[in-house]
């Protein structure tokens, strides 16, 4: 007979003694079993004492999280937490150096703990490690564990970051400032100062007194990645909190205080943080990290976001000094100056600019600033015009010329194009985003200039004229034109370019005849057999590919997936880890201290949920962590990765996926473990190559051409390379 629901065997550690094995009733309150097990070792005053996990973590067992211990587990009789608080508390304030060491490696460690970070934050002791920050007295492992400490304890969201003084916001400040400065205080001070800015505008505020650009610089010379990667952090961050509103201010000051995004863009320009970043960072001898290509592809969208001002802005047509850059476009374009008011009659004068209005391609040939009005793209189409026109005048004159010369009504239109290109950079670009929290894309190239947007643009429309040559197109043709252009910039931009220069020559190869045979490439593999017996056919063997992709599904989560811990707070290198049993029977999961290189066993995975007690698989906004307050509400990207398992009454297992693949993978597969429908956009792709390979194998089979079971072997290397191939 199985035993009780309520009763999991468990070993129970103490120094100096042998471990006790016992049977824990869940039903008995936690602190009548730790008199129980203080007896056994006559041990008195019970409630000084707690369970903990005896494994890497060392967490508290607490009535609140008591279910998750299982059959097997280890656990150890310890000092409870209000007690280990209150002597950590005392022993941080010894006057023996190395006493006040070990307290405070202790106090880093146990900190992670949160029952016992609230006990000793209820002791005051965040005040306690600031005070000891703000009095300087501390230096090197001191002071690294002391902030360590104060990291820890704040990441778990009791104490407000409102609440410091600008005293120690001067000394967190100081340490990042100096010149030499013991690593693990450095790393800590810039993760501090990015929480600061991303939780509170007044410390972004205060913060940005006491940072200039000039002074993180160094930081990203060195060679440390860690440090590079939480600089960046910290420059994200200021960038993020930055006000919108347009502001005054001196251009000597390189401070950053209270800077417009546009006016934080101009100094880091001034600082040359792209360049820097460019020689110390992207193109080092290091490999670049998960953690530091998501704060590179995070300062990419920052910085394309500056557009988005312009994008949203529409032209004012009554505007002159708007007007007169359409004029400028004209006169480089023409080789003419404004004629004066009083050379020739006024509709000669309307006649010449409609001319040439039309030659220049805009769709409006009278009031051509009409064609601005229009957002998304805005002022931005009429400023990449411009840059253009002004930086490549050879190139702008020659498409200009080349088309308004043309009476074959195959002219491609530079105006209307170069709007209607601009839609589709920011569309590529997703410019007015957020950053999505697990995305690393960010592409090497557009950090090989300080106007890398507008050089794309200047690639871009000269590849737009050249596709439009090939495809020998009307202007009936235009959105096909655009279609084949999109295809032709998204595949460049697959293979990460390293510079502007790499893009251009992938361009080339990627001419209308090449997409063309990529396309009837593609077609033929998703070719679609539509006659009525093949219909009848797919139909048929439907159902068994549909059990061969959730077998698929079910594998992949018996290998697991590590999921990172995504706080509202900050980015932290945080994971867990969850995989399904090999009897699709139970969930294992656990917390880790880093990302695993492949899988975890299921023995180092301590937290169990049986797969009968899910009750419900939700997604998106329908998550409880999604429903929560913080930053990741706003996020677009994280919301379409989220999913929860809800088990019991109100309990719930979050994730996060890495990406869009593993979230279809988890959804699908927990669906099909509760016996519902598969729906996600991958188990579509999957269903449709499967039964178009098979749809293949059997035509084939019904030809009576023999497929072997064994692939062919591979043939031996020549012996003699004195050999020509006819291509003929």
């Amino acid at each position: 007979m199985p035993p009780p629901a309520d009763i999991v065997k468990v070993a129970i550690e103490w120094p100096g003694a042998f471990p006790k094995l016992m049977e824990i009733d869940q039903k008995k309150p936690l602190s009548a079993i730790i008199k129980e097990v203080c007896e056994g070792w006559n041990l008195p005053s019970p409630e000084t004492y707690a369970l903990q996990n005896a494994d890497a973590t060392n967490f508290y067992i607490t009535e609140k999280n008591r279910n998750n211990i299982k059959n097997g587990s280890i656990l150890r009789l310890t000092t409870s937490a209000a007690q280990m608080a209150l002597q950590l508390h005392e022993r941080i304030q010894s006057t023996s150096m190395d006493m006040k060491l070990d307290a405070l490696k202790d106090l880093a460690n146990s900190s992670r703990d949160i029952t016992f970070a609230q006990e000793f934050i209820n002791l005051d002791g965040i005040s306690l490690l600031t005070q000891m920050v703000e009095s300087g007295t501390d230096f090197g492992d001191l002071l690294s564990f002391t902030l360590t400490a104060f990291v820890e304890l704040m990441d778990h969201g009791i104490v407000s970051w409102d609440t410091f003084s600008v005293a120690f916001i001067k000394k967190i400040a100081g340490y990042v400032c100096k010149s030499a400065m013991d690593t693990a205080v450095l790393q800590r001070s810039l993760a501090i100062l990015e929480s600061m800015v991303l939780n509170s505008q007044d410390l972004y505020q205060k913060v940005a007194k006491e940072i200039t650009i000039g002074q993180l610089i160094p930081h990203l010379q060195g060679t440390d990645q860690d440090i590079q990667t939480y600089t960046i952090a910290v420059i994200n961050a200021l960038f993020l909190k930055a006000p919108e509103e347009k502001r005054q201010s001196d251009e000597d000051n390189v401070n950053i205080l209270g800077c417009p995004l546009t006016e934080m863009a101009h100094i880091l320009a001034q600082k040359q943080l792209r360049s820097i970043i460019l020689s110390n960072v992207i193109r080092s001898n290091k490999p670049i990290n998960d953690e530091m290509a998501h704060q590179l592809y995070v300062l990419q969208v920052l910085t394309f976001n500056l557009l988005e001002d312009r994008m949203m802005t529409k032209m004012d047509p009554q505007d002159q000094a708007q007007r007169d850059i359409i004029f400028e476009l004209r006169r480089i374009a023409f080789d003419v100056e404004c004629e004066s008011n009083n050379s020739g009659s006024i509709e000669k004068r309307k006649s010449m600019y409609t001319r040439d209005y039309k030659k220049l391609g805009f769709i409006n040939h009278v009031n051509p600033a009409v064609d601005f009005t229009q957002i998304p793209p805005g002022m931005l189409a009429l400023d990449n015009m411009l840059y253009f026109a002004r930086q490549h005048q050879d190139a702008y004159i020659r498409i200009v010329l080349e088309n308004s010369s043309r009476e074959d009504k195959h002219e491609c239109p530079f105006g209307r194009s170069s709007i209607e290109l601009t839609k589709m950079l920011c569309e590529i670009l997703k410019v007015g985003e957020l950053p999505s929290e697990n995305c690393h894309d960010f592409h090497p190239m557009f950090f090989t200039h300080d106007r890398s947007f507008e050089e794309f643009f200047c690639i871009c429309i000269q590849l737009l004229n050249k596709t439009w040559k090939e495809m020998r197109a009307t202007s009936e043709d235009f959105n096909k034109v655009m279609q084949v252009v999109k295809e032709q910039i998204t595949r460049a931009l697959t293979v990460k370019p390293n510079s502007l220069d790499q893009f251009k020559s992938r361009l080339q190869n990627l001419s209308y005849t090449e997409i063309l045979k990529l396309r009837q490439s593609e077609r033929m593999n998703q070719e679609d057999f539509q006659s009525r017996p093949i219909l009848e056919l797919r139909e048929k063997i439907q159902p068994e590919i549909m059990e061969l992709i959730k077998q698929q599904r079910l594998n992949r989560l018996c290998e697991g997936t590590a999921f990172r811990k995504i706080s509202s707070r900050r980015r932290q290198d945080k994971f867990w880890y969850c995989r399904l049993s090999p009897n699709h029977k139970v969930l294992h999961y656990s917390d880790l201290e880093e990302n695993p290189q492949g899988e975890v066993p299921y023995d180092s995975l301590q937290d169990k949920l049986p797969v009968a007690d899910i009750k419900a698989v939700v997604t998106g906004k329908d998550c409880p962590h999604m429903k929560e307050k913080g930053a990741l509400k706003q996020n677009k990207e994280v919301l379409e990765l989220a999913f929860s398992v809800l088990y019991e009454s109100d309990e719930y297992l979050n994730f996060i996926a890495p990406d869009k693949h593993e979230y279809c993978v988890w959804t699908d597969g927990l669906n099909a473990l509760l016996g519902k429908e598969m729906t996600s956009e991958f188990t579509r792709s999957d269903m449709d190559t499967l039964l178009n390979m098979e749809m293949k194998l059997r035509l084939l089979d019904l030809e009576n051409i023999q497929i072997p079971d064994v692939p062919p072997p591979i043939p031996k290397e020549p012996s003699n390379y004195d050999f020509v191939y006819d291509c003929n």
